[in-house]
């Protein structure tokens, strides 16, 4: 999503993101040079953030600021996570994938539940200036999707703008670039001789991960969690 809102402001041209790193371009919200990084370019700035909606600022909803919430099949998020956990160093090493699953569902990782951070965020549904979409709709119609995120943002790309925006935030493309693939990132931060940043981009790999029990078990804490819930997702 930082990939494709830098091109949509770029109107597709991909030099920026050739160019200025991805947490340059879209810095770290809850990070202690993030406002400082932002406040280099100017208006309509880009930041990007994974906290809950119940620690973010709430002077936000006083302002025209957009967010656009992406939210993922929580058991591709799982088996992200725990890939991400095993080469970010600044994270708890994930341990066996069963034991990184009850922390998971738990909520014992960072930034909390992701079930918590779903129902709080989506609380904005409805409000104009609150868009969200999933990771699998973003799979299947990246073009549509990009349309959809455009006239959220009132942006008019031509043809070609919208071709452009759409070939460069393809994963492949993404993965090329050293500039959104965290390749750059410090030896100290991560650990890429375990594993890549960008690791296969695809949906329901989880399926290659978990057990049958594991997968079960997942789907009666994500009902009992999710309970309530007005929205459907692709993958109820």
């Amino acid at each position: 999503m930082a990939e494709i809102l830098a091109l949509i402001l770029k109107k597709g041209d991909p030099t920026w993101v050739h160019s200025s790193a991805v947490w340059d371009r879209s810095p770290w919200m809850e990070t202690n040079d993030g406002l400082e990084s932002a406040l280099k370019y100017p208006q309509p700035r880009l930041m990007i953030t994974h906290v809950p909606f119940q620690f973010f600022p709430k002077t936000f909803l006083q302002t025209k600021a957009k967010v656009i919430y992406t939210v993922r099949n929580p058991k591709d998020v799982l088996v992200s996570f725990y890939f991400f956990s095993m080469i970010f160093k600044t994270l708890k090493t994930p341990g066996s994938l069963q034991e990184f699953l009850e922390k998971f569902l738990s909520g014992n990782v960072i930034y909390g539940s992701w079930f918590d951070h779903v129902k709080g965020w989506m609380e904005m549904k409805g409000r104009p200036n609150f868009f969200y979409i999933t990771y699998e709709e973003l799979q299947q119609d990246l073009r549509g999707s990009v349309e959809k995120i455009c006239q959220f943002l009132g942006k008019e790309l031509s043809s070609q703008q919208m071709d452009s925006v759409v070939e460069y935030a393809s994963f492949l493309k993404m993965k090329e670039n050293k500039k959104s693939n965290y390749s750059e990132l410090p030896a100290d931060k991560i650990d890429l001789k375990k594993g890549k940043f960008m690791r296969k981009g695809i949906s329901g790999d989880w399926k290659n991960h978990l057990t049958v029990a594991q997968n079960e078990y997942f789907d009666r804490v994500y009902q009992e969690k999710m309970r309530g819930m007005d929205t459907t997702f692709p993958w109820d």
